[in-house]
């Protein structure tokens, strides 16, 4: 054992130096390498089911389709008995709800769910898109208690005016945490946004994915709920 110790010490200081040396494009590089080892995710052909357990409200049960080389997405989400789906095809959609299809819908919604299910789910692949700026600085913070490395990104404005921070393993590189502010979060964006603790994973077409997704409000740390992924 009194071997063993100096060892570890060794290992986290030699983990703490390259945390500091680190540049942000690079630790988006290594982080990738872990979720997304095979390279993957460009061509994307996945299906998961996700539970989304909020507080005092009844489940929302999702089957999710995600199909990047053909420009597929698909949703079918139950809650309460009510169920609606949205399909999405190279432009076209189509929406459902209970029944016949809504074909008069702008199908904004459809593309918000499409958006938003690709953008979380695709993390952090996706901070490679166009319109994302990636900060070169690495800081090291402690967040509820552990050590991470964090990036910060911010989006050209037809984007996203929202300031994220996406909190990485220093040892591994999986994503853990990541963090959003409506604005700086030193000024106009201060106690707004939500941070979302990821646990567990599974993989889903060779990506490394969170299986729980539990979301908190950044002001006062008010739960809101957690996604549940299986495949």
């Amino acid at each position: 054992m009194k071997q063993i110790l100096p060892l570890i010490a060794l290992l986290v200081a030699f983990n703490s130096l390259i945390g500091q040396s680190l540049t942000g494009s690079q630790l988006l590089e290594k982080a990738i390498a872990y979720h997304d080892p095979n390279g993957k995710w460009p061509s994307f052909k996945g299906k998961f089911h996700v539970t989304m357990e909020t507080p005092n409200s009844p489940n929302r049960e999702s089957d999710i389709e995600i199909n990047l080389p053909d420009e597929k997405f698909y949703l079918r989400a139950v809650k309460e008995g009510q169920e609606t789906s949205y399909s999405l095809e190279k432009g076209r959609c189509e929406i459902c709800v209970n029944g016949p299809s809504d074909t008069s819908n702008t199908c904004e919604r459809a593309k918000m769910y499409k958006n938003y299910y690709t953008y979380l789910y695709g993390l952090p692949m996706k901070l490679k898109d166009a319109g994302t700026h990636i900060a070169e600085k690495v800081d090291r913070k402690k967040f509820k208690g552990k050590e991470y490395l964090v990036l910060k990104v911010t989006y050209d404005e037809a984007v996203g005016k929202d300031v994220w921070f996406f909190y990485f393993n220093p040892a591994t590189y999986a994503l853990e945490v990541y963090q959003f502010y409506k604005g700086d979060p030193s000024k106009e964006g201060k106690n707004t946004g939500e941070y979302i603790l990821l646990t567990d994973e599974t993989v889903v077409y060779g990506i490394k994915m969170p299986k729980n997704r539990a979301w908190y409000y950044n002001k006062d740390d008010k739960y809101l709920g957690t996604d549940i992924l299986k495949k």
